[in-house]
């Protein structure tokens, strides 16, 4: 197990998240700096309960239940497999609450908010809700290209939505709420861009990640007020946001307002969540969580984010992530294997003014990380195809720790973030 530490001699156990396992190493007491855990809440005991009761009183919003009453055709948009959100604890609720208020099963569509990532298997799809809601609702992917275009927000994103979202007359966001790398926070309208919007529409919003502002754990990053205004003029009506613990227990339950709503549970995160480092570590290991955070390197990427201001300068940031489907998206694979040179690599953020490019964006991203501190993976990727994006390789967490040791001597300061995912390391 991971043992906070005293600065003494014993060898501690550090056991990560790893896939649907684990990974351990054993390191000296004298060199762990600190673990920086998040301050967590337990999960609720009665999740359904609490569910009904945001529903029925609800921030800024008319119950749920009165909301929705004579409309015809109702859009929840809920997450693809790629997010840890339990969706298919929330959706009972939320379904009852539906069939209560009129609505027939016939005009409740559910709408997996792909963005740009893969198309989902029958399988997952049906994981994803549960064999109950699968056959017995419209359960389908959204598709990037099948849009209809509502005008244009003042920072210049087009408003151009899945056409089933626009045809629907109450929509609903369904998700959990956790710190993102340049919207501030998951969670709340996100999903309607960045699930349900074009391509050209994610792109342009996404852009705005190198404005000032643009940064995990901050409401008013100019990405997150665009898709604000974007989804004030979709029309949405109505959120159901949860905050996790690492468990993945629910300790957290807001409803009503797209905005209000996800404020609140916003409040939750950053308590649990924003951590101060004690000083800048020589490395930092982590863990993105397991699985489903690890399942490619493209989810990854916003744990490393998260950890990148624990580090000292020069220093090495080792991420376990298994990555079962590699990179997992062509063109931020493209962007980080094209480059021959890591200094050409390094001023990929110049590239993004140019050429903005979904996938590329989070190479870049990366590449301003290596600016400051190296990157190991401890991962089941091939060893090739992680040295060519300019990342250091280790097969296993004792093969980490044999080359950090060398790299650094014996006096090296660590510092472990067991859930880099979620926990946002500040200064």
């Amino acid at each position: 197990m991971n043992v906070r530490v005293g600065g003494g001699g014993e060898l501690v156990r550090v056991t990560l998240k790893y896939g649907r396992g684990h990974l351990s190493t054993k390191i000296s007491e004298k060199n762990i700096l600190q673990f920086i855990y998040p301050e967590e809440l337990k999960g609720l005991k009665n999740v359904e309960r609490e569910i009904l009761n945001v529903l029925s009183n609800p921030i800024a919003s008319p119950p749920l239940e009165e909301a929705v009453k004579g409309k015809k055709k109702v859009v929840i948009l809920a997450s693809d497999v790629t997010r840890p959100c339990p969706t298919r604890v929330l959706l009972p609720p939320v379904l009852k609450t539906l069939e209560r208020a009129g609505i027939s099963k016939d005009d409740v569509t559910i709408i997996y908010g792909l963005g740009t990532h893969r198309k989902q298997s029958e399988e997952e799809k049906r994981s994803i809700v549960g064999d109950e809601i699968y056959e017995n609702y419209r359960c389908i992917d959204s598709d990037l290209y099948d849009v209809v275009h509502l005008g244009e927000t003042s920072r210049g994103t087009p408003v151009e939505i899945f056409k089933p979202v626009s045809e629907a007359n109450f929509i609903i966001c369904i998700g959990n709420i956790e710190f993102h790398y340049f919207a501030g926070y998951s969670g709340g309208v996100k999903p309607i861009v960045a699930g349900v919007g074009s391509k050209r529409a994610i792109e342009k919003n996404h852009m705005l990640m190198i404005e000032e502002g643009a940064e995990a754990g901050n409401l008013e990053s100019p990405v997150r007020k665009d898709m604000e205004e974007f989804a004030e003029i979709v029309g949405v009506d109505f959120i159901l946001n949860v905050v996790l613990n690492s468990k993945e227990e629910i300790v957290k339950v807001v409803a009503g307002d797209p905005i209000k709503a996800h404020k609140e549970g916003c409040k939750i995160v950053d308590a649990m969540y924003k951590r101060k480092v004690r000083e800048r570590a020589d490395v930092v290991l982590c863990s993105s969580g397991g699985y489903p955070n690890d399942i490619n390197l493209y989810q990854v990427q916003k744990a490393i984010d998260n950890v990148k201001r624990a580090v000292r300068g020069e220093g090495t940031i080792v991420m376990v992530a298994e990555c079962p489907e590699g990179f997992g998206n062509e063109i931020f694979e493209k962007w980080m294997t094209e480059y021959s040179y890591l200094e050409d690599f390094m001023r990929m953020s110049e590239r993004v003014r140019r050429e903005f490019t979904l996938g590329g964006h989070k190479a870049a991203s990366i590449s301003m990380i290596m600016k400051h501190a190296d990157i190991m993976l401890v991962t089941k990727m091939e060893e090739e195809r992680v040295r060519r994006a300019f990342f250091e390789y280790a097969r296993d967490l004792d093969d980490a720790m044999t080359q950090i040791f060398e790299k650094y001597g014996k006096n090296v300061k660590i510092t472990v973030v067991p859930f880099a995912r979620t926990t946002l390391c500040v200064d």
